[in-house]
């Protein structure tokens, strides 16, 4: 953020526990592929400990899309709670376009 990358908080409210189920299986999901994200599993853990703690969810971009960060903030939006994310997948395009 501070080299000038995208980020945004959205509105609303969602019980921490909510979001806990919901990337329980995005990470499943990532590991019968081989792929691992960082700081995923420990933000699940974190997330389902929290239970019904109302959350506030944004996402950081950084400044050349190369990697992007998920972030789990306390209702007033002034803590951090649990964040998970890093370098981004080549695409099967950029993957063609890398010299050899």
């Amino acid at each position: 953020m501070i080299a000038g990358g995208d980020f945004v908080v959205w509105e609303g409210l969602v019980p921490a526990n909510r979001h806990a189920g919901v990337f329980r299986r995005r990470m499943l999901h990532a590991l019968r592929r081989d792929h691992t994200i960082d700081g995923l599993a420990d933000s699940v853990d974190i997330l389902k400990r929290a239970g019904e703690e109302p959350l506030r969810t944004g996402c950081i971009d950084a400044v050349d899309k190369s990697s992007r960060f998920t972030i789990f903030l306390n209702s007033t939006a002034t803590e951090v709670v649990a964040c998970f994310g890093g370098r981004r997948p080549a695409t099967p395009l950029e993957s063609a376009d890398a010299p050899e």
